[in-house]
């Protein structure tokens, strides 16, 4: 009887040991700060022009990350991945703007309820979740609005989003940026109107800083800055042209900063190669909470990142534009398989040209042949299946070497890598002859542009489906430059001056999709 008793004694002693060990006794808040469609231009990853003083200082006092990237190029996708700690390919939510959303497969739950049950107030203190799966609304995600509402001594997990970096954009007043003090990447073209469109971006981002900084003094004003690990980090890439929706390094490169009191070391910076997914691998292990399925983001406290060779990203559908693509990154290279190479690179989507007045400039120094080769690529009718881009000497990813005999054992290497990738982590599923389309549509657009077609067709087709047309170029030289005349105005503004966005597209409301499950 003495030896059960015992046994039992132990058993329960062993299972406090292991709770107390999952679940820390001062267990950390946890802050993650998210910015919209933003990539490292900040000025304390060296970007030129801009002045982000508040995101600076966090970086001082933690670690900032060089080399960080999300799994996806825009909102909805790389949003999917981050609120779970997989890859959105392998959780059915890749298309962006999913219509039929589905629940998270694999018992996997999203990381806001793993912190619920594990005693966390959860919070998500902005409007946007985004999300390609049921569980998607906040009320369904989230506890409440503010880490204010929370029990006393409780701890808390609150996600906040600054929208303003996404487009339109507004000026700085307080700290206008010339157009002579910035720098282009050399796949823009170098005009007074890039210039001053870019501008107009950092000095939002300028704006975005100061919101960044008004919410860590609150932590310090509550008394809760030492025991709060605080993330930042952008979404997803830059909104311009071979940025946001594509997988170059513009697209999928994000800023990083980590700050932990007393846990993390002031004024790091780190090379390894990380994801956002390992967000969210390491607050489940600052806060002892073990997940159901094991995530594909790793601890960025563990050995895994440290020894990690490659990061993956993915893009499908964006809005109703199909394309597919995959890229692997490595620190010194880059490879990406283009699923659909038959489409162009700026093939018709309404969001962007409806919002990126860059895109109406370059278009037309396009038609007339003033653009330089590197800048002129992203405009050809069609892609290569495959581009690989040796990051050492071309950073900017202009010089696509997959056909350099030089090259030849990297690329066979990188593509078995990522096949391997594709087949056994995210279990890809490729592209259907739905998804491409190839004959729903005429040849070509019998319209000046595809945007008029698509709006006056929309009843007789179904582009939830088949998508939107791939017809290229989706202008006449002339509907360009109507386009880049009504963009003049807004994009050179003053600093306090108020100047409407001109509307360039039809309406972005979408329709329903007919074929919709109840």
């Amino acid at each position: 009887m003495k030896a059960t008793w015992l046994t039992l004694i132990l058993a329960i002693c062993c299972a406090s040991l292991l709770k107390a060990a999952e679940q820390p006794e001062n267990r950390p808040n946890i802050l993650w700060i998210a910015i919209e469609d933003w990539s490292p231009d900040l000025s304390c990853y060296g970007t030129k022009g801009i002045d982000t003083p508040y995101v600076d200082e966090l970086a001082s006092q933690g670690i900032r990350y060089e080399a960080a990237f999300t799994t996806s190029p825009v909102c909805s996708t790389s949003r999917s991945a981050m609120m779970t700690g997989f890859h959105q390919n392998y959780i059915g939510a890749n298309q962006h703007r999913e219509y039929d959303k589905r629940p998270i497969p694999y018992g996997i739950k999203p990381i806001p309820h793993l912190f619920a049950e594990a005693g966390y107030f959860t919070a998500l203190m902005s409007y946007k979740t985004d999300c390609n799966f049921t569980p998607n609304t906040k009320s369904e995600l989230f506890t409440g609005e503010d880490w204010s509402e929370r029990k006393s001594d409780q701890p808390f997990f609150a996600r906040i989003t600054f929208g303003g970096t996404h487009r339109s954009w507004k000026r700085d007043p307080q700290r206008p940026i010339n157009i002579d003090d910035v720098e282009l990447p050399p796949y823009y073209a170098d005009t007074p109107f890039v210039r001053r469109d870019w501008a107009n971006g950092l000095e939002q981002m300028q704006l975005v800083d100061r919101q960044v900084g008004a919410l860590l003094k609150r932590l310090d004003d509550e008394g809760l800055a030492d025991n709060t690990i605080v993330f930042f980090i952008g979404d997803h890439g830059r909104c311009h042209i071979r940025g946001k929706q594509f997988l170059y390094d513009g697209g999928i490169r994000i800023p990083m900063i980590m700050r932990w009191p007393g846990k993390v070391a002031p004024g790091q910076v780190s090379t390894n190669l990380v994801t956002s997914i390992d967000i969210c691998a390491t607050i489940l292990e600052a806060a002892g909470i073990k997940p159901p399925v094991p995530l594909h983001g790793k601890s960025l406290f563990g050995q895994d990142v440290k020894e990690r060779e490659y990061v993956f990203a993915a893009r499908d559908k964006m809005d109703e534009t199909h394309d597919s693509m995959r890229a692997i990154r490595s620190k010194d290279h880059k490879l990406i398989l283009n699923l659909m190479p038959e489409r162009a690179w700026c093939q018709y989507n309404r969001y962007k040209e409806g919002a990126y007045p860059v895109l109406a400039e370059m278009n037309i120094l396009n038609l007339k042949g003033k653009l330089t080769p590197e800048q002129a690529a992203f405009f050809a009718p069609s892609k290569p299946k495959v581009e690989l881009f040796d990051l050492r000497s071309d950073p900017y990813e202009v010089n696509n070497v997959a056909d350099d005999p030089q090259y030849a054992d990297i690329k066979v290497e990188l593509l078995a890598e990522l096949e391997n990738w594709r087949k056994n982590v995210i279990r890809d599923q490729g592209v259907s002859m739905e998804f491409r389309a190839q004959d729903v549509f005429a040849g070509s657009c019998p319209t000046a542009t595809v945007d008029a077609w698509v709006a006056a067709n929309a009843a007789k087709y179904d582009f939830n489906k088949y998508g939107w047309p791939a017809w290229y170029p989706t202008r006449t030289l002339a509907e360009w430059e109507k386009a880049r005349e009504a963009w003049g105005p807004y994009v050179f503004r003053g600093p306090t001056e108020e100047v409407p966005r001109p509307s360039i597209s039809h309406s972005n409301k979408k329709r329903k999709s007919r074929n919709k499950k109840k």
